[in-house]
């Protein structure tokens, strides 16, 4: 089949029933300026905030944090950053705010389907073509007077309809596990804190410890429960830094694996993630279920979800012979807070901490038998986000295959 945005329509191969259009016979560039103040505060999205590849979010911002003119967006809009645009950063917000002014805000036009616009500028080959009419050499944006001229095949708005409730589907259920994550975060860290910080893991009795009267000793930390022990955090677990992997380059495809990188935490590998010799050692190799630290730029801690890897300098691999998962996943979170504090104090441009601050992250370790009798509840919700976090995965790959065939005609959706 010949390019659907060739210029060319009468030599285009257009699938039964599909036309030929102009991007702007479908897509409208909503450019709504608004000057962000205190008063009337929205969620703000810039860049940073859009995962690239992934068609999600990592946060939001606040519109008082912002102080130049940025574009006003509403739910069902579509977000398409416009500033190195092979990135693909693309979002489908349900709810208003504004954003950076180097995102494009569209909405359809004549009738076309909003579901259908954001899976159309998500593909892959929209995305080329933003990129190969982008101007500037340092920071290339693209051109929406070109990109509006552009023709495409496109099917009418029942079948666009149809072909978006398919790829919708998958991204429900990609949220869905992504918010059940979150909660399952939430309460690994609240229970986290009531038995290792509040110390009111159940005693023997099953009641809370600390309130139920348990003995308790003193410490370099202050009061702690009798038989527990301290250990800085780099004792109880092993914190493995990654290689620089541009000194192992690949001798051919066979012998490759992606290259992981601190912005790949967040979303994964993408079509610019470079790749390194499987032929390292296999300490460096990153398997689904690792626990991934950052330490330098964006302090993250992750349970590696995306298949696998080899690790990257500025990443920490963490493990432990001694020591259950949940427990020095868990203490690491506990610490995060701080080590971001300490990172951001750095004059360098990329915050960072050092070898020494694990050793200063002290640890509360409990008696081996409580231990063992507690790691059942933390491993059943760790076990639980990485199931999640799995599928997250496997349906995120669906969609993605699954879009150029649609978007194309090469599969078509039947009524």
């Amino acid at each position: 089949m010949k390019s659907l945005y060739s210029k060319q329509p009468e030599i285009a191969e257009i699938p039964d029933k599909w036309i030929l259009a102009n991007v702007e016979d479908f897509a409208e560039l909503r450019k709504e300026s608004c000057s962000p103040n205190g008063e009337n505060e929205s969620p703000y999205i810039g860049l940073e905030h859009i995962n690239q590849d992934s068609l999600s979010l990592n946060g939001v911002g606040n519109s008082s944090e912002v102080i130049s003119n940025k574009y006003r967006f509403y739910s069902g809009d579509i977000l398409f950053g416009k500033l190195r645009p092979y990135f693909r950063k693309v979002y489908h917000p349900n709810f208003d705010g504004v954003c950076s002014t180097d995102i494009w805000v569209l909405k359809p036009k004549n009738q076309n389907n909003a579901d259908f616009l954001f899976y159309f500028t998500a593909n892959q080959d929209f995305v080329n073509m933003t990129s190969s009419g982008s101007t500037g050499t340092k920071m290339p944006r693209a051109n929406w007077d070109q990109i509006k001229n552009s023709q495409w095949a496109i099917p009418q708005p029942d079948e666009q309809q149809q072909i978006a409730s398919i790829l919708s589907s998958l991204d429900d259920k990609i949220e869905l596990n992504r918010k059940m994550n979150k909660t399952l975060e939430e309460m690994g860290k609240a229970l986290f804190k009531r038995w290792f910080v509040d110390f009111e893991f159940p005693d023997e009795n099953g009641k809370p410890y600390k309130s139920s009267g348990g003995e308790m000793v003193e410490s370099e930390l202050g009061m702690m429960p009798k038989g527990w022990k301290i250990l800085s955090l780099d004792e109880i677990a092993d914190f493995l830094n990654g290689l620089a992997c541009q000194k192992y380059p690949p001798i051919d495809d066979e012998d490759a694996l992606p290259v992981i990188k601190i912005a790949d935490l967040r979303g994964g590998f993408t079509s610019n993630s470079d790749y390194a010799s499987s032929l390292v050692d296999e300490k460096y190799h990153i398997q689904n279920g690792d626990v991934l630290f950052s330490w330098s730029g964006s302090l993250e801690i992750c349970l590696w979800p995306y298949g696998e890897g080899i690790l990257n300098q500025h990443l920490f691999k963490v493990s432990s012979p001694d020591y259950p998962k949940w427990f020095y996943y868990y203490w690491t979170l506990e610490h995060l807070e701080n080590f971001r504090v300490i990172a951001a104090s750095k004059a360098t441009t990329m915050g960072h901490i050092q070898r020494r601050h694990l050793s200063d992250a002290k640890v509360l370790i409990p008696e081996s038998a409580l231990l063992e009798k507690i790691s059942s509840s933390f491993e059943s919700i760790l076990n639980k986000q990485i199931s999640n976090n799995k599928e997250i995965a496997h349906l995120s790959e669906l969609r993605d295959s699954l879009l150029p065939r649609l978007m194309s005609g090469k599969l078509r959706v039947k009524n």
